[in-house]
């Protein structure tokens, strides 16, 4: 009798062990199915569109407006000149004869940035303006139907050349081209091309690379980055 009863009582032990240890289990793993998860969406990709700059804002920058949470972080870290908010009104690249007004260029629909007409370029306008913190991006047509569009030679540029942005407040920008880039299309570097960054920056952004005559579209964007070096006009 005496035997029987221990048996049941070690019997009873390993059992309540092991039911114990399910329940901790079970606990760990719901805790870390329930733990809250932080998706990077300046990691996300960009979608193509028809020769032109096959760019999704919206998927790069935490909040449509111009002033991020990411950009304020950074103010302490500026360098380098910075303007205040002035909405852009022409561009001019002198060395390959671009001379354009701007137009405004929001988010389409789908999420992708508007595109301007073939002959003139557009300036984002849901991003920083040029000359102001942050990467202002000036969109344009490399082609179009088979004809030259406003940003035909933008590949053409180098580290050096210079572009100046016309502004409502009377300043020209002057910016100095730092990097140009090609990026295929399913590849394309929204961290890069839309991310906080500490002084006041320009991306142009165009078509390049091989063109796919089947899906009427380039495969790879052109970017170049530069950054405000100088100011003229009123209150430069």
């Amino acid at each position: 009798m005496f035997s029987s009863s221990r048996w049941r009582s070690r019997r009873l032990v390993r059992v309540s062990i092991a039911v114990g240890l399910a329940i901790i289990g079970f606990v760990l793993v719901w805790a870390a199915l329930a733990g809250p998860s932080t998706p990077d969406s300046a990691l996300s990709g960009a979608p193509s569109g028809p020769s032109t700059p096959s760019t999704s804002p919206s998927a790069s920058k935490p909040t449509p407006e111009r002033a991020s949470r990411a950009d304020r972080g950074i103010r302490d870290q500026i360098t380098g000149l910075v303007l205040p908010e002035s909405d852009p009104v022409a561009v001019a690249i002198p060395r390959i004869g671009v001379r354009s007004r701007l137009v405004e260029l929001g988010l389409k629909s789908d999420g992708e940035m508007e595109l301007p007409d073939p002959p003139i370029a557009g300036w984002f306008a849901r991003g920083a303006a040029p000359g102001a913190l942050g990467p202002a991006v000036i969109a344009g047509h490399v082609t179009w139907d088979g004809a030259r569009a406003v940003f035909y030679r933008l590949g053409t540029l180098r580290p050096g050349d210079r572009v100046t942005v016309t502004r409502k407040d009377g300043r020209t920008a002057v910016f100095t081209v730092s990097r140009v880039a090609r990026f295929s299309k399913s590849h394309f570097p929204s961290r890069a091309v839309y991310g906080a960054i500490d002084h006041a920056g320009l991306r142009l952004i165009t078509c390049g690379g091989t063109y796919d005559a089947a899906k009427h579209k380039y495969l790879d964007n052109v970017v170049v980055f530069a950054r405000l070096e100088a100011v003229h006009g009123s209150g430069g």
